[in-house]
């Protein structure tokens, strides 16, 4: 379970970039009739000429909004906010929604539950019940993951087009994380299509020795793959696993989430011809 993040620090922060922040939050406060450059300079303690300069980088990235009223230069928050702010209500409304399935699969296993979702292509967990036990085999919310070798990445890439599975594996690769892991984009096809086909995913030690995944998709209203489940629990403890009986209890479990949220189970949506 790869972590591709760097811990926040201090020392590694920009001024600049806390700037453009501050220009953001003053024009939250104030966001129905706007502000001028004086305004936001003098809302953040900077000069006119060094708040000019971020409201020009933020409005060429959609962050800011800028309009003529009158005889001065009106500024507002842009409408790149707007999908941002919904992509974020919307990841901590299906966490609220997912938190007590968690727990029930959790329960049904004794394995760790978490519920994942892409992040410009990786797989990023939002939500967690750990297993009774002191030890702690998922790591931390919001690290990526590798999607070819874990079982939420897999089944989140199951249920999306192939070109578009090809362009995320393109930037992203195939890295090998151990002698099991999947390396060869034929060969992940052919996993993804039997994914797609049973409604569950299976990372049986390839993103780390001894460690078992199995995951299942979440499904919106339209029938799209938003989220996926997963367990991980440790082989050597389990001994033989009937991993088709397991696949079963977090599908059913995933199933419950895209029924609660409006979406379709994987049967209803495999029936209708929209599975991959």
């Amino acid at each position: 379970m790869t972590d591709t993040n760097q811990p926040a620090n201090d020392k590694y922060s920009l001024r600049s970039v806390g700037r453009a922040l501050d220009v953001l939050v003053a024009l939250g406060r104030d966001n129905a009739k706007g502000m001028t450059v004086a305004e936001i300079a003098e809302a953040i303690g900077v000069s006119k000429s060094t708040a000019f300069s971020l409201l020009q980088t933020l409005i060429a990235h959609g962050f800011v909004a800028d309009s003529r009223i009158g005889g001065s230069r009106q500024y507002r928050l842009g409408t790149v906010l707007i999908h941002l702010g919904d992509q974020a209500a919307s990841n901590i409304a299906i966490s609220q929604t997912a938190m007590p399935v968690l727990h029930q699969l959790m329960e049904a296993t004794g394995m760790t539950a978490r519920l994942a979702i892409l992040d410009e292509g990786y797989a990023v967990a939002i939500a967690r019940v750990d297993a009774p036990g002191i030890f702690k085999l998922a790591p931390s919310l919001g690290r990526r993951e590798l999607p070819h070798c874990s079982a939420v990445g897999k089944s989140l890439l199951a249920h999306i087009p192939q070109e578009r599975v090809a362009t995320l594996l393109s930037r992203i690769g195939l890295p090998r994380r151990t002698d099991r892991t999947i390396t060869e984009p034929a060969k992940l096809i052919e996993d993804l299509a039997l994914i797609a086909w049973r409604g569950y995913s299976v990372d049986d030690e390839e993103d780390n020795i001894g460690v078992l995944c199995v995951g299942a998709a979440i499904y919106e209203r339209g029938g799209e793959a938003i989220a996926a489940l997963s367990v991980t629990t440790l082989k050597l403890e389990r001994g033989d696993i009937e991993l088709a009986k397991l696949g079963a209890t977090v599908r059913a479990h995933a199933d419950r989430i895209s029924q609660m949220i409006g979406g379709p189970t994987h049967a209803a949506l495999k029936q209708g011809g929209g599975s991959r």
